[in-house]
């Protein structure tokens, strides 16, 4: 299988494509009405023209180049541009569990891949501007945003070459982003997560003060949720392999999937009071239908607003 279609599944991609990722809030400009422009005036440096579409505001269209062209034309100004957004995905240790293969199951870096890849796509395919950051406790790598779809098989070979390594580290991560990201946009995070909880809320918190709209898609396996493990079984830390608990599972299942649940419903209230969308994935989940039924209701609520 070639790396393109190793993370662009064609069912995936067949039943998202109706769906749009619109931004919550108003963004710095749009395209074929589909983001509105905060800017009322255009007073803003010229960039280049377009020509006239209905329902587009006569007051910019350029009369002398009609004079010259006999075609309406509409200045273009350099905040005229379209939705940027930024696809975090997480490429630490823990995002290769499970280590070794499962029937009928990704390892979380593949799950995450996937939405991932399939998001990109989407956005290309909407004329959006999307851009791609690989991160663990650094960013690893990066390609800004563009609406080029040529540069969606760059972002595929990105995600090829940075496998699961090293330890996550978000606070840095938002940080660093918050630092460089000049335009208010749509920022997707995909991440197991598996940090400090505090790092991640306030990470995203930073973010949000920037006025940033924000999707959480929280990617965990069947096995961290559910912990079905039943015999005496070895666990060892993906992100701190020096660490390592034999145990009686069933011992501590219930303290274990409590702990679990406190954690999800701490980020998903940090997210709900922050107006952040968050969406947990599980990896047992298929990928088509949980991103379908988060992107149809993300679309139904901000059709309400």
């Amino acid at each position: 299988m070639s790396t393109f279609k190793k993370f662009l599944n064609p069912e995936v991609l067949t039943r998202i494509s109706r769906l749009e990722l619109r931004a919550r809030l108003v963004v710095e400009g749009f395209i074929s009405g589909m983001h509105k422009s905060p800017y009322q005036g255009y007073s803003v440096e010229f960039a280049s023209h377009r020509e006239y579409v209905p329902g587009d505001d006569i007051r910019h269209i350029d009369w002398r180049l009609f004079g010259r062209a006999d075609r309406y034309y509409i200045k273009q100004y350099e905040e005229e541009t379209n939705l940027r957004t930024h696809i975090l995905l997480d490429c630490s240790h823990s995002m290769g569990y499970p280590e070794h293969p499962v029937p009928d199951r990704m390892d979380k870096f593949m799950y995450a891949s996937t939405l991932a890849a399939s998001l990109i796509y989407l956005l290309m395919h909407q004329q959006d501007a999307c851009g791609l950051v690989m991160f663990d406790h650094r960013i690893r790598e990066q390609i800004p945003p563009t609406s080029s779809t040529a540069q969606l098989r760059a972002m595929i070979d990105l995600i090829e070459r940075n496998p699961p390594d090293d330890k996550t580290d978000v606070k840095m991560l938002f940080t660093t982003l918050a630092d460089q990201i000049n335009h208010r946009g749509l920022v997707v995070v995909i991440s197991d997560l598996l940090t400090n909880v505090d790092d991640v809320i306030a990470g995203l918190q930073r973010l949000r003060h920037d006025r940033q709209d924000i999707i959480v898609l929280h990617v965990l396996d069947h096995d961290e949720i559910e912990f079905p493990f039943e015999d005496n079984t070895m666990f060892q830390g993906l992100e701190s392999p020096d660490f390592e608990l034999l145990t009686d599972p069933q011992s501590l299942r219930l303290s274990y999937v409590n702990i679990v649940q406190e954690f999800i419903a701490k980020l998903r209230s940090a997210c709900v009071n922050h107006r952040i969308d968050y969406q947990l994935l599980s990896t047992k989940e298929p990928i088509a239908a949980g991103l379908t039924a988060f992107l149809a209701a993300r679309m139904h609520q901000l059709a309400k607003r």
